[in-house]
């Protein structure tokens, strides 16, 4: 790659990452605080989604480095396997969070009454486990040797004389000539197996969940209504408008869940075909500036999706709002005070 072409590639990542990332990071330590600051909330589903936010921290924070992957760089082995193997874990680990929080609330929602029996919450350690543990073992594969690396010398004379002339040479070329590439780190049967069989099945499941809640909260609405028509024609009354407005709130409803899903879930799935279309056709990933773009947004706006559960409920923010509000109180106190004493 041209030397200008990558560093205009630089700053247009930087422009794009760095403040998306310094919004998912301090909205993510503005929920966790007031997570831990409310004695309320300290429960198995508030464990969960508090679980979410730290990989959504973590996400944040790695959201800059993860659309420079496609670049490659002068690293050794080691350095590589972690420039790479780390950023996917974050990510993996984010994702499963993701699924076990819908999959908690899903429970609540489908067996209101006995949802407290499900494994989620009598393991709760284990359940905190299994959406850890298994991406961290799933991204350390290239780590135990599932990897395409090749020793830039490997190709060279096996003649002992000339591996002897060469070998003062070879401490200082090896950092040239080792390149570090994500095709070296992640083989194609890797990265197929991570979007077919992880990402997604996590997708596919978060959007079941979604649409079987938003089936049982229409079939709810349906029976409500229908109480209240057979209420008004014993007490012989008119129709109110309470109906109405039980079926526009479903409706905003329905408009909100697809709105979430256009912004947050679209840019990462084109993402996702763009990065199989690649791969399926030979070739390296793009490095132009569309796929940037659509690797920033596509990782970013899904990193958005708990801020907005969090900020969404009350509690979760009621502290911190709190705290403003004295502040803002106390600043006022000073100014009329101050206004007092002229």
């Amino acid at each position: 790659m041209d030397p200008n072409d990558k560093m205009s590639k630089e700053k247009l990542i930087f422009y794009l990452t760095v403040p998306l990332s310094t919004i998912i990071i301090l909205s993510n330590l503005f929920i966790i605080i007031g997570i831990a600051c409310n004695r309320q909330l300290h429960n198995t589903p508030n464990y969960f989604f508090l679980s979410l936010l730290v990989a959504d921290l973590c996400t944040g924070i790695t959201l800059p480095f993860i659309p420079r992957m496609t670049f490659d760089r002068h690293l050794d082995f080691k350095h590589c396997l972690v420039m790479y193997i780390f950023p996917n874990f974050l990510f993996l680990s984010f994702l499963f969070n993701l699924v076990m929080v819908h999959y908690e609330r899903y429970l609540c929602i489908v067996s209101p009454l006995h949802h407290s029996q499900f494994w989620v919450h009598r393991c709760f350690p284990l359940a905190l486990l299994t959406v850890w543990l298994p991406p961290l073992l799933y991204a350390s594969l290239p780590a135990f040797g599932w990897n395409n690396w090749v020793e830039p010398n490997a190709n060279k004379s096996s003649n002992p004389n000339e591996t002897l002339l060469r070998s003062n040479t070879v401490g200082n070329t090896s950092k040239e000539d080792e390149v570090c590439s994500y095709k070296q780190v992640f083989p194609k049967a890797f990265i197929y197996l991570e979007v077919c069989g992880l990402v997604l099945p996590a997708m596919l499941s978060i959007v079941g969940m979604m649409g079987r809640v938003l089936w049982i909260a229409h079939k709810q609405l349906q029976n409500i209504c229908k109480l209240h028509r057979a209420v008004d024609r014993l007490q012989q009354q008119q129709p109110t408008d309470h109906e109405q407005q039980l079926n526009l709130r479903y409706a905003k409803c329905v408009a909100a869940v697809s709105l979430t899903f256009l912004v947050c879930w679209v840019p990462y799935i084109i993402y996702q075909l763009m990065s199989v279309t690649a791969l399926q056709s030979g070739v390296s990933l793009p490095s132009s500036s569309l796929y940037i773009i659509m690797s920033c947004t596509g990782i970013g706006s899904m990193a958005v999706i708990p801020l907005i559960l969090g900020l969404a409920n009350k509690q979760y923010t009621e502290p911190i709002r709190m705290v403003m509000r004295k502040l803002r109180n106390r600043w006022r106190g000073g100014q009329n005070n101050r206004d007092i004493a002229l």
